[in-house]
């Protein structure tokens, strides 16, 4: 699922309680998190990164990525983010003089933050914030967000390199791009930003390269790879189609016995 990052609170606290969770999304801003309890998998289609109760964490904006949410056994599920956008980023680098010099050389999507005195002191602060309605929040978290970037440039001072650094993804290679990416549900103006193009150039550069149009070029190389993990992996259609990048099991079913001749349930 596209998921935009947009409209949210610019400081969430998420709870599921004793059940696990799993999803995707675009990664529209910098997001600051803080795991409270359980376990947060996180997947960007390279590397998979684990988050523990405890543990400070900084996912980088303009990233693909699948998660797993992972309640202790007994208990239940709880994150903090604090979702570090554009505006505020701008804003703060012109205030503080700071700027981004040089090219961060990692690709991480999720870089671990180690333990330190003032992160754990500034995630104690926010509870107090959390409990109060959200339009009284709003009000007070602009602040918090603020120092949440200034407490960031003092313990980990290197990643203001990430932070301010506000260019737009540049033009890259889309079959490349595509190949290790399609089984992301996201819609075609994410494929076209990520890959640095308009909509209308993505499109037309696409459909020279692969000879079909991005959807039907989409529904394909999933429904294939479906076909694969059913048939070669032994894995179950209900937990094949989220993976492969369908959002709806009965839409699934659809496509792969239209593709295919069959329902996905009968090559179990």
């Amino acid at each position: 699922m596209d998921i935009s990052d947009e409209n949210k609170p610019k400081i969430l606290q998420t709870c599921y309680f004793t059940r696990s969770r799993e999803g995707e999304q675009f990664i529209h801003e910098h997001v600051l998190g803080f795991q409270v309890t359980g376990t947060m998998t996180v997947h960007d289609g390279h590397k998979e990164y684990i988050s523990k109760e405890g543990d400070f964490r900084l996912c980088r904006r303009n990233r693909l990525a699948k998660f797993e949410k992972t309640p202790p056994e007994n208990g239940e599920f709880k994150i903090i983010s604090i979702y570090l956008d554009q505006e505020t980023l701008k804003k703060l680098s012109k205030e503080l003089n700071v700027k981004a010099t040089k090219s961060v050389a990692t690709s991480d999507t999720l870089i671990t933050l180690k333990e330190h005195p003032l992160y754990k002191s500034f995630v104690d602060s926010l509870w107090v914030y959390l409990q109060l309605p959200e339009n009284e929040q709003q009000v007070l978290m602009d602040t918090k967000v603020k120092e949440a970037v200034q407490i960031i440039l003092t313990v980990n001072p290197e990643l203001k390199d990430i932070l301010f650094d506000f260019n737009d993804p540049g033009k890259i290679d889309i079959e490349a791009f595509m190949m290790k990416n399609f089984h992301f549900n996201v819609q075609l103006n994410r494929f076209a930003y990520l890959t640095g193009r308009s909509l209308s150039t993505f499109k037309r550069d696409f459909e020279k390269i692969f000879h079909t149009t991005p959807s039907r070029w989409l529904t394909q190389q999933r429904l294939q790879e479906a076909y694969y993990q059913i048939k070669e992996k032994g894995k179950k259609p209900s937990d094949v189609y989220i993976e492969v990048g369908f959002e709806d099991l009965s839409h699934f079913s659809f496509a792969f016995k239209k593709q295919f001749g069959v329902a996905p349930s009968m090559l179990v």
